[in-house]
């Protein structure tokens, strides 16, 4: 295998000598099709997704039926364990959920690593611009997973509405102690991030009879005069109107540790804030803060800002606060859209076919 390996490398790398003579030249064609067919016999993938390698589907086939060499790690992955598996083998692609991709693991994987092919829609944990810069495609999967993730926001708003974490937690423990909760009926939800899922949210809120409020830099108004969302120009208005507040925003420099303490304060009190996009978009000490003092009356998320928790965590101790470890997107029908399209596009740009969708142009 080593020696068929350096005959490939070798031919890949002076084939020009014989294409250019006359009598080789029609066989140039046959040689390229034939190095192209062998080197993707020796491709090799990094999949680190815990939810990919853990949910049964048929995404599992389509990998294996690529005939790549599949090296697994479960994910998420700081940069120092990332700097480690490329330091120690080379890879074509990696297959990654939210592992740090820092510049400095870009350098340590290129100059074979041809694709990031990102299990997911979030791109905060890839240095894309450096990506760019290096003219390394980033695919990505939009579209897949708007529906489990908007079904979790709302679970989340039930769950904190009516008391349910503490309640559960008493009655299990023999404490036959009742809370009385709120309805959502009525009550104003305002979504700040009106792409995929916050629509989603949105057509939910319909369902129960909630008045829909939104802000977002780009705004569908055919889609908020369908369903009655009144649009407002900053987010801050956003805040001071809703009794429930879901955020599906993404996570940028002038988004990071948006909700803080000033921005709390503009809240009624009493509300809710609900966060199924990224835990960098809040303070957590602030939010933490307003969960004691009953100022917010509770925070429901799935996301943190460093993740998995590390405790001692400010959240730990509040019953009005629910965490749930980052599974808003991992139900079954939706890992499987997920995986198929992350896995899809893997395969078909490393076989050179156009259908990926890729996050990056340069």
């Amino acid at each position: 295998m080593v020696e068929i390996r350096f005959v490939v490398k070798w031919l890949s790398r002076h084939r020009h000598r014989y294409y250019s003579l006359p009598t080789n030249r029609r066989l140039s064609g046959m040689l390229s099709w034939w190095l192209f067919s062998v080197n993707l016999l020796f491709m090799r993938i990094l999949l680190t997704t815990t939810s990919y390698q853990d949910t049964p589907g048929p995404h599992h086939a389509l990998l294996e039926s690529s005939g790549f060499d599949i090296v697994r790690a479960r994910g998420p992955l700081p940069e120092s364990e990332l700097l480690r598996l490329f330091g120690e083998a080379e890879f074509d692609g990696i297959l990654n959920g939210d592992d740090r991709i820092t510049s400095a693991v870009i350098d340590a994987a290129m100059p074979r690593l041809k694709v990031i092919s990102k299990y997911g829609i979030g791109l905060d944990a890839i240095d894309v611009e450096y990506a760019t810069s290096k003219r390394l495609p980033v695919l990505f999967t939009p579209g897949v997973n708007h529906t489990t993730v908007a079904e979790h926001a709302f679970g989340l708003m039930i769950a904190l509405s009516k008391h349910f974490w503490p309640m559960m937690r008493q009655v299990k423990i023999g404490d036959w102690h009742r809370q009385t909760g709120h309805e959502l009926f009525g009550k104003t939800v305002g979504v700040l991030g009106m792409g995929r899922v916050g629509k989603e949210v949105v057509k939910r809120a319909a369902a129960f009879g909630m008045i829909a409020v939104g802000f977002d830099l780009v705004w569908d108004d055919i889609f908020a005069e369908q369903f009655k969302v009144k649009r407002y120009s900053k987010p801050e208005q956003v805040l001071a109107e809703s009794d429930i507040i879901s955020l599906h925003m993404n996570l940028t420099e002038e988004t990071q540790h948006f909700i803080n303490a000033d921005r709390l304060a503009l809240m009624k009190n009493g509300a809710i804030l609900v966060n199924t996009a990224r835990g960098g978009l809040v303070v957590e000490a602030d939010v933490a803060e307003a969960c004691r003092s009953g100022s917010l009356a509770g925070y429901g998320t799935d996301v943190l800002d460093l993740e998995p928790i590390q405790p001692p965590h400010e959240f730990q101790n509040l019953d009005n606060v629910i965490i749930t470890p980052h599974v808003g997107s991992r139900t079954f029908e939706s890992v499987e859209r997920q995986a198929l399209r992350a896995t899809a596009n893997l395969i078909n740009f490393l076989n050179g076919k156009k259908d990926y969708l890729q996050a990056n142009e340069w």
